[in-house]
């Protein structure tokens, strides 16, 4: 079976330029001049007269069905993927959460049991490490023969997540050994859990105070120690979900001094702020993640890190808690509040808004959304670029389409939208996942199942 995209866009990190794709079976078979395939007499055609052809997005860090809280997120990989899928993402990368005393590979076996034969788009995992000791540092070399190269810990969340600067040494030394990538999680937890005590003391208990408990110069405290932790060992560095305008100092030092560090930001950070987390009721608890949303004077430095790639990623930390029942849990407690918002199915089209305010350049949009992460997490050459022998992950975007945002019209598995009312400019048109149409005009063509799981290599930054 082969389809012929005609008369697009083609948009690379280098910029966009027309030109037609004709895919074949899975892979993309050949890119070339208007008109050069047509001869080739494909089975389907595809008109992208006037729209972008982009490689499929890739979100690098999302969180399907992860307890959390006494609950769970409540996208499910079938959900989840469907959800992406809708706004242009082929291709996820979740985490397994060790639980402390179990092991890593039971972890892996674990999240497997849970995605494989259930998702829409294809996927992958990065493993979070929780419980440092002798035999998960040596399974860490295992699961990276298994295609999970990326360990994630926390510097937050004591008695949970957290981990000691200590056992981080070893694991960044660990790391280090088989090339792989440290995630971290950084914001000082300790001091964090200190301050929030101190508030739920003093009878402040209303959701803005997750955000005013959690300054951030605790994230760019833990920032600084993780990178300084991971030149000590040597262990590349990726630091998630980064939200403060100080952390990101920190990692843009790191880098110009030629130190194998990486940040991601999200979505949220870029556009929403303390205000949301504030607003009147308990209508703040919707927007309550960790780092928490900053004041909006950080947003432009972001911006700004994301033209210079000190922030070479952008992905959602898509965690859905239900505002009912869920959010709930903390009315009386902000503590209580489960950490995470929705996000997988808007991140592209908000990332575009960047390229239609001319924050990033149309190339810099593809390249944090879709190329960068393919290669960040050994993906690429098969993911994140539209070029023959690539897999036919492939977004057909209207850029001039509109759109408003809402959790009536929404697909993901969660009763409010983060982005309640925002207008937005472009919209995709069609999705392909391995040369499948999965989303067009029409709606959802995909199918659960379809995805398949990904063996990673490693990190292609590397100095």
């Amino acid at each position: 079976m082969t389809t012929l995209i005609k008369g697009g866009q083609v948009v690379s990190p280098s910029g966009a330029a027309l030109a037609d794709v004709l895919v074949d079976g899975e892979r993309i078979a050949a890119v070339g001049a208007p008109g050069a395939l047509g001869v080739l007499g494909a089975h389907e055609t595809i008109d992208a007269t006037g729209k972008y052809v982009l490689p499929g997005g890739i979100d690098a860090h999302t969180h399907m069905e992860m307890p959390f809280g006494g609950t769970h997120s409540v996208d499910t990989f079938e959900t989840g993927t469907t959800a992406a899928a809708w706004g242009g993402t082929t291709t996820i990368i979740d985490f397994a959460v060790q639980a402390k005393g179990t092991s890593l590979q039971a972890t892996l076996d674990k999240w497997h049991a849970k995605a494989d034969g259930n998702c829409a788009i294809d996927y992958g995992f990065h493993m979070i490490v929780s419980d440092v000791n002798d035999s998960s540092l040596k399974e860490m070399r295992s699961c990276v023969d298994a295609g999970v190269g990326s360990f994630k810990m926390f510097m937050a969340y004591p008695g949970v997540f957290y981990s000691t600067d200590g056992e981080i040494l070893l694991a960044m030394q660990q790391a280090r050994e088989i090339g792989a990538t440290i995630m971290m999680h950084a914001e000082n937890g300790i001091a964090i859990d200190q301050l929030a005590a101190q508030a739920v003391a003093a009878g402040r208990v209303d959701p803005v105070q997750h955000g005013l408990t959690r300054p951030p110069e605790l994230e760019a405290e833990a920032t600084s120690r993780a990178i300084t932790l991971a030149g000590v060992t040597g262990a590349p560095l990726y630091i998630v979900h980064l939200s403060a305008a100080q952390a990101l100092a920190a990692v843009a030092e790191a880098r110009e001094a030629g130190q194998n560090v990486f940040a991601e930001t999200c979505p949220q950070y870029l556009y929403l702020s303390i205000e949301d987390l504030a607003r009147p009721g308990f209508e703040g608890a919707k927007f309550v993640a960790s780092p928490p949303l900053r004041e909006k004077s950080h947003q432009a430095d972001l911006w700004r890190g994301l033209r210079t790639n000190d922030l070479s990623v952008v992905s959602t930390d898509h965690c859905p808690f239900c505002f009912k029942d869920q959010k709930e849990l903390g009315r009386d407690d902000f503590r209580a509040i489960p950490n995470g918002m929705p996000g997988v199915e808007h991140r592209m089209d908000l990332l575009h808004q960047g390229v239609v305010a001319g924050e990033i350049s149309l190339g810099r949009w593809v390249e944090t959304c879709s190329a960068t992460p393919a290669r960040m997490f050994g993906l690429y050459p098969r993911k994140g670029v539209i070029a023959a022998g690539s897999d036919a992950d492939i977004v057909i975007y209207d850029p001039s389409a509109s759109q408003t945002l809402s959790a009536s019209t929404h697909h993901m598995n969660v009763d409010y939208s983060a982005y309640e009312g925002f207008s937005l400019t472009g919209k995709v048109h069609t999705v392909l996942s391995r040369g499948r149409v999965v989303v067009s005009p029409s709606g959802f063509s995909g199918a659960t199942g379809h995805g398949q799981f990904l063996t990673r290599g490693l990190n292609q930054y590397l100095n």
